[in-house]
């Protein structure tokens, strides 16, 4: 017998509605009943209707990717990737953007499933979307993870060594005499944020430099974000001489906060980033950054997919860490005016 929102509202010792507004993330429902719900829900293997109708489907010959920013232009190539090989397979892509919202990607996630996808592409919002896919999950759906992990998650995964990437960066500046260094950063509920705070800590540690969290700044991972968070360290006395940002988008709004208090980069201050931006590279290459295979994530992870749909990827989930290349370029001060790649550049 299928278990109902009442079944599961019994045992948490809530109503049905206080059960439907967890599950569709609205707010008005403290942490405590909160968790009631959650665990009611995973004790009964409570599923939607709607998940439960697309979990009996036909093939359809389609995928589901769900990205959490599609004006990042680090997705644009793990679309591509991910198109390019479930297209040479007969796939067709279905693309969904969450904006970092878990209730959007709760949506997209029924939806899809809804709509009869034969398996997904995730990169998660943050941990708690570990509550939306574990009914997939318990059903075994195909499902792969790419460029954020998820606590007490058992599947396929496609991340990139987040914490040496971090290390490298943090490492170069220290090299060419930064030693007062701020980090702007994602929040702790994201696996690529805490990775990177990690290698930051790590390449401080390795040079005697003290860890101090009043230079870590955490904030939402974009333009906005980034310009927010640069506000705050400019702001600071005295002011650190270099900034690592957890990824371009706030690189660049970091930039934009530097430009309005006339301050250049490197002359006035330093900075690193995740993420190769394509059309500033080619422009104005100067950018000191770690380069993700982005490309890589979409077409493996599709590659794991469809692996994973037709059968032939086996019960072991598998993990995939993807290296990246540090490439050093001006923003530094380091003096280098020629863009060199990989571990043996020069400072």
């Amino acid at each position: 017998m299928a278990v109902t929102l009442r079944d599961v509202g019994k045992r948490a010792g809530v109503s049905s509605m206080t059960v439907s507004r967890v599950i569709n993330g609205r707010e008005g429902v403290d942490v405590e009943t909160q968790r009631k719900v959650e665990d009611a829900i995973e004790e009964l293997d409570y599923i939607p209707n709607r998940i439960a109708r697309g979990l009996t489907s036909q093939k359809t010959a389609t995928i589901g990717l769900i990205i959490p920013d599609v004006v990042n232009p680090f997705f644009s190539p793990v679309v591509r990737g991910a198109e390019m090989t479930a297209r040479k397979a007969g796939y067709r892509v279905l693309l969904c953007n969450t904006e970092g919202d878990l209730r959007l990607e709760r949506d997209y996630i029924e939806d899809l499933v809804a709509h009869r996808v034969e398996g997904l592409l995730l990169a998660p919002a943050n941990d708690e979307s570990r509550h939306s896919v574990f009914p997939l999950l318990r059903r075994d759906f195909p499902l792969v993870l790419i460029d954020r992990a998820l606590p007490d998650l058992d599947c396929d995964l496609i991340v990139s060594d987040s914490a040496t990437g971090a290390r490298k960066l943090v490492e170069h500046l220290i090299a060419v005499g930064h030693r007062n260094i701020a980090h702007v950063t994602d929040a702790d509920d994201t696996s690529t944020g805490r990775e990177r705070l990690r290698g930051y800590q790590e390449a401080l540690a390795a040079a005697s430099i003290p860890y101090r969290e009043e230079l870590v700044f955490r904030t939402t991972v974009d333009q906005i974000g980034g310009y927010r968070a640069a506000q705050q360290v400019l702001a600071l006395s005295p002011m650190p001489t270099a900034i690592f940002t957890v990824n371009n988008m706030t690189a660049v709004g970091t930039m934009q906060a530097l430009r309005e208090r006339g301050l250049s980069v490197p002359d006035d201050m330093a900075l690193v980033c995740f993420d190769e931006v394509e059309h500033l590279a080619v422009l104005s290459p100067f950018l000191t950054v770690i380069d993700q295979p982005a490309e890589t994530f979409g077409s493996l992870g599709a590659q794991l997919l469809l692996e994973r749909i037709s059968g032939k990827a086996g019960k072991r989930s598998r993990r995939i860490v993807l290296q990246t290349d540090l490439i050093i370029r001006i923003s530094c001060g380091s003096k280098i005016g020629v863009p060199t790649r990989g571990d043996s550049a020069l400072v």
